[in-house]
């Protein structure tokens, strides 16, 4: 569910269309988006935007009821951004590519760092 303004309309789009368990991904440059599932670019050079950056304006923009990450980036600055207080779940970065097929988007940041990759399931308001 949406909560506060993004300008770039196909994000915003997506967005207000998420019901409950919904979810998004945000992903580096190199995560393989499947065939079907809307892919959001905006990616411009390696590490702009930062994943950093997308995932604070996305956390800001919905509410967010989980998020899914890979147990392979527990090595990562990555975990510091995530760590706000919204309960996870920790996959292997294998799983969480087969759970991006049913992502309802995938948001294509210009991250190089490995694994920063994250599903984001929508919540309600009330």
């Amino acid at each position: 569910m949406y909560k506060e303004v993004i300008l770039n309309s196909e994000i915003s789009k997506v967005l207000s269309e998420l019901g409950h368990g919904d979810f998004i991904a945000i992903g580096d440059c190199g995560l393989p988006i499947p065939e079907g599932v809307k892919k959001i670019d905006v990616a411009l050079q390696p590490g702009v935007p930062s994943f950093e950056d997308v995932y604070a304006l996305l956390k800001k923009s919905m509410h967010v009821e989980k998020k899914i990450y890979a147990i392979e980036a527990e090595d990562s600055d990555l975990l510091g951004v995530m760590d706000d207080g919204v309960s996870y779940e920790k996959v292997s970065h294998e799983k969480l590519k087969e759970m991006v097929k049913h992502a309802k988007a995938v948001i294509r940041t210009g991250s190089v760092t490995p694994y920063s990759n994250v599903l984001m399931y929508s919540n309600v308001f009330f």
